[in-house]
């Protein structure tokens, strides 16, 4: 900051005091703002690239329009960084993606100015159309905008609707956000002349005279037909594409997403128009900072970092979950050649870059478009490939009926990776993988598998692509893995067979995937107390061990069932589902730890385990209580008689 200039975001209170400051002011407070998010993500983790991409829009939209009067909804939701720092939130910034602090995404509990919650992509044009048509229907008077990352324009729903907005001609602006795409110096300039020519009132009013008076002339309407030609011609000279008008949207653009008098301009005019409006503005991802610019994939989302020196790539000792899926597809493609992979826009984060290199033919991203992922994966089974679907458990629940009706009613061998499965940290409840047990599991012919560590994973991989008769799901959790050698080769498991890993007479501990470890830490705290509990992997949580599960409700009189999961439909209800169908005399009590009826907070992963109970102490101590419990009411009971 120059010398004697006084800073003007901290002295901001809401949106509305953008209005009184000059343009200058604004373009000081676009580089305090830039440094403040760096400053704070470098801190924090967060989206770092798209934010820093789109400050100057967000200054644009806050001084242009009246929030919360006016309605603004962003998609992706990770670009809101400005917008909070806009509305009143700067004094709790430092707090973003923390426990009990700022959401790292839109959150209408959180601020009057977040119409709408946004962790998944594709939602604010459907979710702005119906804030329109409530609008017009209370006979109301504000605009609705939505602002729509350029990876988000990937997803079907984004496009449905697109296609329901141009329909309903309601006033309505979509701001596209696109921050891959260069404007050449040359198109730059004529498509900023043109938009603001053809968004500005005086030309909208005389295009439509011109237009009216062509018609009453004779042979008027050749006239217009002609007209209309050599505008749609001298438009694509310039315009990338008219697929927008298509669709019952005036397009303007694109625009320079940096140029904040142009982006005043522009929003100030087009606001004035009637109907759907869409307008194209180029950004760059990482803007003002180096290090952002120069990788804008490696900053999308980060994790605390040191921000001059940026962030330093360090091994840790034990890989992640990710990366030994990763390594164990691309060791096993080595020697089938039917075996694929698709992803969701996440070709890094679900580890495929070492396939993708290998193999670029065989890996495919589809976009932000699950659904779309999973029917391809289908279309490609059918061929006789072998698809590997590598998507994360909480995108996977936007594909729900095409795993139903395009894979598993056709039996069809498609294989999910389902990544991040469980609780996930600071991205909070939008991203928490906790539902993906309870809805694979009620699908006919499915198989899910749950490793505990990262042999288990390979050759769970391994049992799913060498199935043929339908589909098979893997879920991993996020982060390091365990940290066992893989000193094994890697082959299939036998479907349906569970493991006993430690002997015990008093209770079982039955667990599924990330939870083994831990339930097994628990019952070397158990025995420290005199109980000794029996502890076992199951790793298939459909089909159930049944063998196995005979031979405990024989000898147990407590059985607790241990999962990240919902409680509501996961693994310790398919127990409880198979305990009816049993015929034993004295059956055993069963307990469920899991993820209760609750959509859980943010934080980090080992500090929300252990608020659920479900770390080693947490299960221990649940598991001693409960058999207390149980021992206190037999004894009750026995002193009645």
């Amino acid at each position: 900051m120059a010398a004697g200039l006084q800073p003007i975001l901290s002295h901001l209170t809401g949106p509305a005091d953008l209005k009184r400051l000059s343009l200058p002011d604004l373009q000081r407070l676009c580089a305090e703002l830039r440094e403040d998010i760096i400053s704070t993500v470098s801190r924090t983790g967060g989206h770092l690239g798209a934010s820093l991409g789109v400050v100057e829009l967000t200054v644009a939209l806050h001084r242009t329009f009246d929030s919360p009067r006016d309605k603004i909804l962003w998609d992706v939701g990770h670009q809101a960084y400005v917008h909070k720092l806009l509305t009143g939130r700067r004094d709790r910034f430092g707090t973003l993606r923390t426990r009990g602090g700022l959401s790292g995404f839109p959150k209408r509990s959180e601020s009057e100015h977040d119409m709408f919650g946004a962790g998944h992509a594709s939602t604010a044009i459907s979710a702005a159309l119906g804030y329109a048509l409530a609008r017009d229907t209370r006979g109301e008077d504000h605009m609705v905008v939505a602002v729509v990352g350029d990876g988000a324009l990937t997803g079907g729903l984004a496009f449905e609707g697109l296609n329901n907005a141009g329909q309903a001609a309601s006033d309505l602006l979509v701001i596209l956000n696109d921050n891959k795409m260069s404007i050449s110096p040359n198109v730059g300039a004529i498509s900023r002349y043109l938009t603001l020519i053809t968004s500005d009132e005086f030309y909208t009013r005389f295009e439509g005279e011109v237009w009216r008076l062509l018609g009453v002339m004779p042979k008027g309407k050749k006239a217009q037909a002609l007209a209309g030609r050599i505008k749609e011609g001298l438009k694509n000279l310039v315009v990338p594409t008219i697929l927008f008008e298509e669709l019952g949207f005036t397009y303007f653009g694109p625009i320079d997403g940096h140029d904040l008098s142009t982006l005043m301009r522009t929003l100030k005019h087009v606001s004035k128009l009637r109907g759907p409006q869409l307008i194209h503005v180029v950004t760059e991802k990482g803007r003002g900072y180096s290090f952002a610019e120069q990788d804008d994939q490696r900053y999308h989302g980060v994790g605390a970092f040191d921000k001059a020196e940026g962030i330093k790539v360090r091994t840790p000792s034990v890989p992640s979950w990710t990366e030994v899926f990763g390594e164990a597809l691309a060791d096993l493609a080595e020697n089938d050649p039917r075996i694929c992979a698709i992803t969701a826009a996440m070709p890094s984060g679900t580890g495929l870059e070492r396939l993708q290199k290998a193999h670029p033919a065989r890996v495919w991203d589809v976009g932000i478009a699950e659904g779309h992922a999973v029917t391809f994966a289908a279309g490609l089974a059918c061929n006789g490939l072998r698809p590997v679907c590598a998507i994360y458990s909480t995108f996977l629940q936007r594909a729900l009926d095409q795993i139903i009706h395009d894979v598993a009613l056709q039996q069809l061998p498609v294989v999910f990776a389902v990544d991040r499965a469980g609780v996930v940290g600071e991205d909070g409840p939008t991203h928490h993988g906790v539902f993906d047990l309870t809805f694979l599991r009620m699908v006919p012919g499915m198989v899910i598998m749950a490793p505990a560590d990262e042999q288990e994973l390979r050759c769970m991989l391994a049992t799913a692509l060498a199935r043929e008769d339908g589909p098979t799901a893997v879920r991993y959790p996020r982060g390091q893995a365990v940290g066992v050698p893989l000193t094994e080769p890697i082959a299939p498991v036998p479907i349906g067979r569970a493991r006993r890993l430690r002997a015990g007479d008093q209770l079982a501990l039955l667990a599924v995937g990330s939870l083994v470890y831990p339930s097994l830490r628990a019952a070397e705290l158990l025995s420290r107390r005199g109980i000794e509990a029996e502890v076992v992997d199951m790793r298939f949580v459909k089909p159930l061990d049944g063998t196995l599960l005979a031979d405990i409700w024989q000898r147990h009189r407590l059985v607790v069932t241990v999962e990240e999961n919902a409680l509501a439909g996961g693994f310790g209800a398919a127990v409880l589902e198979w305990s009816q169908t049993q015929t034993v005399a004295d059956p055993p009590h069963v307990i469920n730890f899991g993820i209760p009826d609750l959509f859980q907070d943010q934080a980090s992963r080992g500090d929300l385990l252990a608020d659920l109970q479900l770390d080693a102490d947490g299960i221990a101590s649940r598991a001693a209580a409960a058999l207390q419990y149980l021992l206190e009411r037999r004894n009750q009971c026995s002193a009645s008689l």
